[in-house]
């Protein structure tokens, strides 16, 4: 089976490691593909393509992966034409329990001439280096809120909690300098785990002012600005979310937005009979996070709110679209979490999964 698209082309289907590279050449006239394996380094990359034939005519793919997209890159800088596929929507059989280079070389060859594969979209080498420093801030994000719960719970163990208020406020660190032990080995570990949280704390500071650079920097501008007007959303979130997606146009629908967000729900329903269970978490991990919260009710931290006095010199854009004026009115509102009250978990994920959806129009919309 050939897609008329993918008629005419030497397909290359490209397994792709860290030292080498599995390849099955598919001819335009055959069913059985050849198989080769060759260096990963560039050289032996030109070496092949000169092989195979003429550049205009092959057509080549790859699985995305942690080799990025320099792969990709070097092809088209040789007018190869080149995909670079999805992993999590290549078709797989249920009976299909062996795995090796070659064949998945050969299956990509396959399934790419027969037109079966979806593409991902490649960043420029700006998006990319951007959305590299944006993944950066959320791994300290995250290093930061370890070393926070390491903390809290040292002091747990030893019957320390703090009740007044909200933890890491001024008030909270005046409390943390207020602990003393008697025990030598519990001052030092009280001082280790306090210098981890502070320096963590310093690391993610450093990020977000690098990160603030790009606020009023195209084609970053127009998601920091536009984004970050949202209740419950800051410049930084919206400038994070268009990182991660960069080109909106690849979304037809604000549907198709919500499942790369991963907080659509699964399905499995077949004739009369339909089920329907738990959001998938099936999409992009790290673009959520900032949708969630604004999904909660909840207002920016304090000092990072989606205003001008967040970022300065950023405002609301004049040619902002109507929907942004919106989301107060047309999302619930849920209520603050008390002490003893949890939002609940089932309707905060379907605000933020509307949320995502006005975030999509916002980004499509003809100024």
């Amino acid at each position: 089976m050939t897609s008329l698209a993918h008629r005419g082309y030497i397909h290359l289907g490209m397994d792709v490691s860290r030292d080498s590279i599995a390849v099955a050449i598919l001819g335009p006239d055959t069913d059985v593909p050849v198989i080769e394996k060759i260096s990963s380094d560039p050289e032996s990359v030109r070496r092949l393509i000169k092989r195979v034939g003429r550049p205009s005519g092959i057509w080549a793919c790859y699985e995305a992966g942690p080799t990025g997209y320099e792969l990709h890159r070097l092809l088209s800088s040789m007018k190869v034409r080149c995909e670079v596929i999805a992993p999590s929507l290549v078709p797989e059989g249920r009976g299909d329990r062996v795995k090796t280079d070659k064949r998945d070389a050969r299956k990509l060859a396959g399934l790419h001439r027969a037109g079966q594969l979806t593409p991902v979209a490649v960043p420029s080498r700006a998006q990319e280096a951007v959305r590299d420093l944006c993944r950066t801030r959320g791994q300290v994000v995250g290093d930061l809120t370890r070393a926070r719960n390491r903390l809290t719970m040292f002091l747990l163990r030893h019957g320390l909690v703090y009740r007044d208020g909200s933890k890491w406020t001024q008030r909270h660190e005046a409390w943390l300098g207020a602990q003393r032990f008697d025990d030598p080995a519990l001052v030092a570990t009280y001082r280790h785990y306090r210098a981890a949280v502070a320096l963590r704390d310093r690391a993610l500071g450093d990020v977000e002012a690098d990160l603030r650079a790009y606020f009023d920097t195209e084609p970053f501008a127009a998601a920091a600005v536009r984004l970050g007007g949202y209740r419950g959303m800051t410049h930084m979130g919206g400038l994070c979310i268009g990182a991660e997606v960069f080109d909106w146009r690849r979304f037809p629908k604000a549907r198709s937005f919500m499942a790369f967000t991963g907080l659509t729900c699964w399905e499995d329903s077949t004739g009369l009979s339909e089920h329907r269970g738990s959001i998938t978490r099936a999409g992009n991990s790290r673009d959520p996070r900032p949708t969630r919260r604004g999904g909660l009710g909840l207002p920016a931290p304090a000092g990072r709110r989606g205003d001008p006095a967040s970022a300065p010199g950023l405002g609301r854009s004049a040619n902002l679209h109507p929907l942004l004026e919106r989301p107060d009115s047309a999302l619930p509102a849920l209520p603050r979490p008390g002490p003893a009250q949890e939002p609940q978990i089932e309707v905060a994920t379907a605000v933020a999964r509307e949320l995502a959806g006005f975030q999509w129009a916002e980004m499509t919309a003809a100024d």
